[in-house]
């Protein structure tokens, strides 16, 4: 067993990483160790890279090759949101130093740079002047580069300690003696080669993000700021045409842990009021055992999904009713939507929409609210009352007896849950024949009636397939009833 990582303390006896436990122990005799769990440590470092997009979004964690230990931002456009590029890290420190988290940062105009600046600088703090970066990496040994510990020490044993010595060689005998990774990082330090940084989370392009001069612990502050944020973000919308259709919003406690809510709309909105409003309800619905911890210090919303939001009359009167707007095109039915949805879950609100399928069970779909992208025709006009289908449809087919006076003809009795009915009326039959891209060997065509018995009750049934010679007598069903 070897060691992956010491403290300070342990440091100070000799101690480093990558030492044999059984050497270590011989230089101290009464060690205190515990079992490495690299699972927990990704988690970690994951996380914490998620707390630092309080400063920026491009967050993420280093890579295997780079040392899993570290943290990359790209600051880019963020820095004076904390009073320069200084201050930032001053903050950064101060906030992991509460945490227990001793940490060096630097900041460059690469991320090669950054990464040797932050691991071999003379100080825990290091701000690399714009376009100095070059000479600042010079003088830094050549694990600066972030390369394997067996090239490291090759180069070590040519004599060859720092960036600079490297340098002074011609670049191919290098490409050649240690390959091309070498080259490669040379070229990534001094920004010959880009080296972007790809962010745990999908870019967002748009986002609103308020950090607070006070922690806020009670959910009525928090629906304020949702309130403001929410403004903000429909601005930056309305500039581009779009609306949002999902929202995120993010809240970073003071300890480091960060919570989320996301909310969903059916059609594109810019209404401000609305969007924050659907945030509220679900922050009532958590005020119970909403755990704030020390405080909300920063909270963020960003508009995951967006779509474009042509310009649209709001309203206008007109004295034919049938020519006004029906009420499942206005924004407030939307919007009543959008409010079940989130309340309820998007798979509880559904709506009927037709299917190219003449199989009654297979003509209309249900298809969730929030994911009903556009009007297109509107399934009440092709309404099965106004094709002779029932208003109601069971969910399965039932099975029942029935008593014709021919075969092949329509039922003159039948027996439906232990109930038996009489037949004064009937209508059909009407065969439906299964879609031909379907198991049609094992579908048969279907008979519907449509019966009336003596109360005036009026049914729908059918008779799978036909009376044939030697062959089980076809089975009948109830499927729907008329109004």
């Amino acid at each position: 067993m070897r060691i992956t990582a010491v403290n300070p303390l342990a440091a100070k006896q000799g101690l480093r990483i990558g030492q044999l436990l059984t050497d270590a122990r011989a230089l101290v005799s009464d060690l205190a160790v515990q079992d490495a769990d690299p699972a927990a440590d990704e988690k970690a470092l994951e996380k914490l890279s998620r707390w630092c997009g309080r400063y920026t979004p491009w967050t993420t964690p280093c890579t295997e090759e780079s040392g899993t230990d570290g943290v990359f931002l790209d600051i880019t456009g963020c820095a004076h949101l904390f009073g320069g590029e200084q201050a930032l890290l001053e903050d950064l420190r101060n906030r992991l130093a509460a945490w227990g988290i001793r940490a060096r940062m630097a900041v460059a105009d690469t991320a090669g740079a950054a990464w040797g600046a932050a691991r071999f600088g003379r100080q825990a703090l290091t701000v690399v002047p714009p376009r100095q970066h070059r000479d600042y990496v010079l003088p830094l040994p050549v694990s600066a580069l972030r390369l394997e510990p067996e090239t490291v020490e090759a180069l070590h044993r040519m004599g060859l300690k720092t960036i600079r010595d490297l340098l002074a060689l011609p670049r191919a005998p290098l490409v050649q003696r240690f390959g091309r990774t070498l080259a490669r990082r040379l070229d990534q330090i001094f920004g010959k080669e880009n080296e972007p940084i790809n962010p745990q989370a999908p870019h967002v392009p748009y986002r609103a993000k308020q950090v607070l001069a006070e922690p806020i612990l009670h959910t009525d502050h928090i629906a304020v700021a949702i309130g403001r944020l929410a403004q903000d973000l429909i601005r930056a919308l309305n500039r581009d045409g779009q609306g949002a259709r999902q929202l995120k919003l993010l809240l970073y406690r003071v300890d480091g842990y960060v919570s989320s809510l996301v909310v969903g709309t059916a059609r594109p909105s810019n209404d401000p009021v609305h969007l924050a409003r659907l945030f509220s309800e679900k922050l009532d619905r958590l005020a119970s055992d909403f755990d704030a911890g020390f405080g909300i210090e920063v909270i963020s919303l960003e508009a995951l999904v967006t779509d474009p939001l042509p310009p649209a009359q709001l309203s206008h009167q007109t004295s034919d009713t049938s020519a006004g707007t029906r009420a499942a095109e206005t924004p407030e039915f939307h919007q009543f939507l959008d409010r079940l949805s989130n309340r309820f879950g998007v798979a509880q609100v559904n709506f009927l929409e037709p299917r190219a399928s003449h199989i009654p069970e297979r003509a209309v779909a249900f298809v969730p609210a929030a994911e009903k992208q556009a009007e297109g025709g509107d399934w009440r006009a092709r309404s099965y009352s106004e094709a002779g289908r029932p208003v109601m449809l069971l969910a399965c087919a039932e099975p029942i007896e029935v008593i014709a006076e021919v075969p092949e003809g329509p039922p003159h009795r039948f027996q439906w849950r232990r109930v038996t009915y009489r037949v004064t009326q009937t209508t059909g039959p009407e065969r439906i024949a299964p879609e031909w891209w379907r198991d049609k060997e094992n579908a048969n065509p279907r008979d519907y009636y449509c019966l009336q018995d003596e109360g005036g009750r009026r049914f729908w049934v059918y008779r799978d397939g036909f009376y044939k010679p030697d062959t089980p007598a076809p089975r009948w069903y109830m499927h729907g009833f008329f109004a």
